[in-house]
């Protein structure tokens, strides 16, 4: 990954579509809710099955622990697949407070963190980044679907590397920067979605320029 142009693309989004204000959540306990639930649903299914979720109980680990297991799941019924999210939320609450709570991980180095996170089952690389990212501010650059799209046809991916490799590189690039993977992140997402979408909208792209895709379509 060449850092001068992994900036320039960040600098090129920022200008386009300016800060993005992420994670939408108010307490580092519900950013990590947000993030198991958001696995295979959009972000607004998860809002509102928050809500209904938050209607019912205060939003702790204990409280969801205490609720009866089909009660969780249709409070969790919009974000989809509500019977294995209420599952796997219900283990990561376990593995949560296992882990001594908020301040039991906090305290924690982030390689760490980031293994016991792994070793609750449900959570993957990119949810255990997340929650490192956006809920304990631990330096760690976010890989999604979004950025191997759009990375591969910029031509600083191939597109098949590992998670791990992608990651290592983009933090190599950028060093160990919290603002700025919280910012990149969200605007890859945002262009992902928007633009550099399965079938490119590249007439409208700000990254145009300087994509090889773009110069073939």
């Amino acid at each position: 990954m060449n850092p001068e142009r992994c900036r320039t693309v960040h600098a090129t989004l920022e200008a386009a579509y300016g800060p993005q204000g992420w994670w939408p959540a108010q307490t580092p306990f519900e950013v990590m809710v947000g993030a198991v639930l958001t696995q295979n649903t959009a972000w607004t299914n998860v809002e509102r099955a928050l809500e209904r979720l938050t209607g019912r109980i205060e939003l702790t680990a204990e409280a969801i622990l205490a609720l009866d297991e089909a009660a969780l799941a249709d409070a969790l019924r919009p974000c989809g697949y509500f019977n294995i999210k209420a599952r796997r939320l219900r283990t990561f609450c376990q593995g949560f407070l296992a882990g001594g709570g908020l301040a039991g991980l906090a305290a924690l180095d982030t390689p760490g963190l980031r293994r016991h996170l792994l070793d609750i089952p449900g959570v993957g690389p990119e949810t255990a980044d997340d929650i490192l990212l956006y809920a304990f501010e631990r330096p760690v650059f976010v890989v999604d679907a979004y950025t191997r799209r759009v990375f591969a046809r910029l031509g600083l991916l191939r597109g098949d590397e590992g998670y791990e490799t992608v990651r290592a590189a983009f933090e190599t690039a950028l060093g160990a920067d919290v603002p700025l993977f919280n910012a990149y992140h969200a605007l890859i997402v945002r262009h992902g979605k928007e633009v550099c979408r399965t079938r490119p909208r590249c007439q409208t792209c700000c990254l145009s320029a300087g994509c090889p895709a773009a110069a073939v379509t």
